[in-house]
């Protein structure tokens, strides 16, 4: 098979734009390209290796946070200001804070974190989560962000996880 008959073109090879690997020619290139400074090493277009803008947050705050109880009593919505109110958002465990909360609290256990529960024999750290999730006993409070900025925190033992 001879060097026309090869369907890639020949030794030098392709890269993904279609020029060839084995150019001399430089015209190609940016004068920031170039450089030695940030633009080079990351293109610049802004934009990091996952094609995410750099240097921008994707949201200031998420809307759900996994806090550690600390045994502080009741909790209570928090405006911006720090003020308590009136709790708005739903009494029930969402199934997105459901498998957080029990992520959460099995890694935990994985890491030998003391156990809520009689473990029966068991030894999987999903299945220990679960039974503290069933019995309420995990010592995890869920911090829930409204669009307003303020957050209501909710103890497991307050959430309807049915």
């Amino acid at each position: 098979m001879s060097d026309d008959d090869n369907p890639i073109g020949g030794d030098s090879g392709f890269d993904n734009a279609g020029g060839t690997y084995n150019d001399d020619d430089d015209d190609f290139l940016d004068s920031a390209d170039q450089g030695t400074g940030d633009a080079a090493a990351g293109g610049g277009d802004g934009l990091d290796v996952t094609g995410d803008y750099m240097n921008q947050d994707d949201a200031a705050e998420p809307d759900m946070e996994i806090l550690h109880s600390g045994g502080g009593g009741a909790h209570h919505g928090y405006s911006k200001s720090g003020a308590p109110q009136e709790r708005i958002t739903t009494h029930y465990l969402t199934k997105y804070e459901r498998a957080r909360v029990l992520g959460t609290r099995a890694l935990q256990i994985s890491m030998n974190a003391p156990v809520m529960v009689d473990l029966d024999g068991e030894t999987d750290p999903l299945r220990i989560a679960q039974k503290e999730l069933r019995e309420r006993k995990i010592p995890i409070i869920i911090r829930r962000y409204l669009p307003d900025g303020s957050w209501e925190d909710w103890g497991i033992d307050e959430l309807i996880v049915d």
